[in-house]
């Protein structure tokens, strides 16, 4: 595990930004600090941008998902290994994405690369 030191640091600094995040994001759809207007218009608007924040909050949440998923991969002594094919990640695709739990040949297989 000491070998993948920094992206477990990395990656529980991105968990600690995403859940601030997503707890914002939360909060103003939900109108916890401030109420919708009251006028009609003004509220049709709120109801957009509070769609645009609760998708910015399910992307977060997934990205938190994935992050807690690599976490315990690093705990259990599995992270680096394609859970498609058990081939090991190269370093570089685990910089460039710390959660990342296929190999760059599995990605493009399924299409996320």
């Amino acid at each position: 595990m000491k070998k993948y030191e920094a992206i477990r640091q990395q990656l529980l600094i991105r968990r600690e930004e995403l859940n601030k995040r997503v707890k914002k994001l939360t909060n103003s759809a939900r109108h916890i600090d401030e109420p919708l207007p009251s006028d009609f218009a003004e509220q049709a608007v709120e109801r957009q941008n509070d769609e645009v924040l609760e998708a910015l909050g399910d992307a977060g949440r997934q990205e938190l998902i994935q992050i807690n998923r690599a976490l315990a991969h690093l705990e259990a002594g599995e992270y680096g290994v394609c859970d498609s094919c058990g081939a090991t990640i190269p370093p570089e695709r685990l910089e460039i994405l710390p959660y990342s739990d296929l190999c760059v040949s599995c990605a493009e297989k399924k299409g996320d690369n």
